[in-house]
C-alpha cells in the first residue's frame, strides 16, 4: 500500500442484523469474520471491514442529521458495477445508475433504507475534485 491513510473500517447501526449481513455479504462480497447475537464484523478481500450492530426495530435515523450519511464503495470494472446493480434489482433495492464521462454510480438502499453507493471510475479517471451534486439533493 502506498504511504498515507485510507478508510479501514466503518460501523453501521442496523435494525435487522441477519438481513443486513445477508445483503452486504452478497452485494459487496464480504465475509463474516466475527459475530455475536447483536453484531457482525464483515471483511473484504483487501482487508477493509464493515461492522454491523443491531440497534432494534425502533431505532431512528434522520436524513441530514449529524453523522455519516452514506459510504461510497468502488469496483474495478463496469461489468462488476453492472453485476452489483443487478443484485440490487433482484433484492428490490435498486434506485438508479448515473454516468458522467468515465464514472458510473449505482445507488441502492440496504434493508434499513440506508443509501448504498457503488462507483466505477476508469483507471485513468482522476479522483473527485468537486463536491458531488448528490449531497445537495435533500
Amino acid at each position: 500500500m502506498a504511504e498515507g491513510i485510507r478508510l479501514r473500517a466503518a460501523v453501521v447501526f442496523v435494525r435487522d442484523l441477519d438481513a443486513s449481513v445477508s445483503f452486504y455479504r452478497e452485494l459487496l462480497d464480504l465475509e463474516v469474520v466475527d459475530s455475536s447475537p447483536t453484531a457482525a464484523l464483515l471483511e473484504s478481500a483487501d482487508g477493509s471491514q464493515l461492522a454491523l450492530r443491531a440497534a432494534g426495530d425502533n431505532a431512528m435515523r434522520a436524513l441530514g442529521s449529524i453523522g455519516v450519511q452514506y459510504l461510497a464503495w468502488s469496483t474495478a470494472s463496469r461489468a462488476d458495477l453492472d453485476r452489483r446493480a443487478e443484485i440490487l434489482r433482484r433484492r428490490s433495492a435498486y434506485r438508479e445508475i448515473r454516468t458522467d464521462q468515465d464514472i458510473a454510480v449505482v445507488e441502492g438502499r440496504d434493508p434499513n433504507d440506508l443509501t448504498v453507493v457503488i462507483v466505477y471510475a476508469a483507471a485513468d479517471q482522476p479522483p473527485m475534485r468537486k463536491l458531488p451534486a448528490r449531497i445537495y439533493a435533500w
